[in-house]
């Protein structure tokens, strides 16, 4: 991204060392200590040892004159941190933020040392999220410490292009730091790209009528809201760095690419803005089609219940109709000797007129209801 020189492998035979990700084949190398993954000295960008340990790499840098040491860390013990700050004297507040983690990216300054907080982030295709690492760095005269709490981003790729280019990594630490932020939002185009690429599968399970659009929605929020925890934040940390440039005496060529690093990070930091506020717009018309789904479900329920209600009218009606002549009946059928109309000539036919009367009636009265 920042210039073509930091993609330049480095020369064949360069010299024996341990990448931070693997060694180099057919070479036996010492074994490191859990938590250093790499160590050099370098004199003029030119890498002159490769010690194992700490204890190691402090008395090279004190035996070669003008040296610069690069000491790479990953989760690293209390001990390691601790004889780290001993020797080249780390501001205590620093120390405790690069044990302890969980920082948002941040510039500070302590005297001669520089402390910088980075999130790095990484998309995952198989799980379709967002991986975050934090990644620490202690600058200061003759001393570069970077403290990686994740697998992101491949610092030993960042080694390799520096030590390719001696003439960059002479500048000292700011080179380094410079560097490392040029990785560091390099690894965020992929996650914009696949952040992108989940929105627009959203869109689509949206208008599908998807049922757990509104989850994925959801989890992909969070995920936006994140990366701009990563990324915005990091502006400010280049703004400090452009504000030191005539204080500090800041190369050109580190100043180049800085302002290409910041060009970079702002199109990201605008893009994922964009991200936030699409999603948004794409919540809110996930409501508006779940909410007219239920209203659509709620009328054809209600049609449904209002021909319920009709049916039981009726069936009703037609109860009430027929209880009529069946209760005349049932009181003219019973077997008593002394009942009125008994013995009437007419007593059947006046039965079975009211019962007419009366189912007429009742029929009347519910087709003028609308029952029926």
């Amino acid at each position: 991204m920042a210039d073509n020189r930091f993609v330049t492998p480095p020369p064949e035979g360069f010299g024996r060392r341990l990448d931070e990700h693997a060694v180099d084949a057919g070479v036996a190398e010492p074994e490191r200590p859990e938590g250093l993954v790499d160590s050099g000295v370098y004199v003029d960008g030119v890498r002159r040892a490769s010690p194992v340990g700490l204890a190691d790499t402090f008395r090279c840098l004190q035996q070669l004159d003008g040296g610069m040491a690069w000491i790479g860390l990953r989760r690293p013990s209390r001990e390691q941190i601790a004889s780290l700050a001993a020797e080249f004297q780390l501001p205590e507040l620093a120390v405790e933020d690069a044990i302890n983690a969980h920082q948002r990216p941040k510039l500070e300054r302590y005297g001669d040392t520089l402390f910088v907080v980075l999130r790095a982030a990484r998309y995952l295709d198989a799980r379709e999220a967002v991986e975050f690492a934090e990644l620490h760095l202690f600058l200061g005269p003759g001393f570069v410490i970077t403290v990686r709490h994740g697998g992101t981003p491949d610092l030993a790729a960042v080694r390799r292009r520096l030590e390719a280019d001696p003439t960059v990594l002479a500048l000292g630490p700011e080179a380094v730091l410079y560097a490392v932020l040029d990785r560091v939002v390099d690894g965020y185009a992929p996650v914009v790209a696949g952040l992108e690429n989940d929105i627009d599968e959203i869109e689509t399970e949206v208008f599908g009528g998807d049922p757990n659009a509104s989850r994925r929605i959801y989890q992909l929020s969070r995920e936006v809201i994140q990366f701009q925890r990563a990324a915005r934040p990091l502006l400010k940390v280049v703004e400090a760095l452009s504000d030191g440039f005539d204080r500090y005496g800041t190369d050109e060529e580190l100043r180049r690419l800085l302002r290409d690093v910041a060009d970079h990070l702002t199109q990201v930091v605008e893009r994922v803005d964009g991200f936030r506020h699409l999603l948004q717009n794409i919540l809110t018309v996930n409501a508006t089609l779940v909410s007219q789904a239920q209203n659509e479900e709620m009328r054809s329920l209600t049609a449904a219940s209002f021909e319920q209600n009709e049916e039981v009218k009726r069936v009703s009606a037609w109860a009430a109709i027929l209880f009529a002549p069946t209760l005349i009946g049932t009181v003219y059928g019973m077997n008593f000797t002394h009942m009125p109309e008994l013995g009437w000539r007419y007593g059947y036919l006046f039965a079975v007129a009211l019962m007419f009367a009366v189912c007429a009636a009742l029929y009347l009265l519910f087709k003028r209801r609308g029952w029926l």
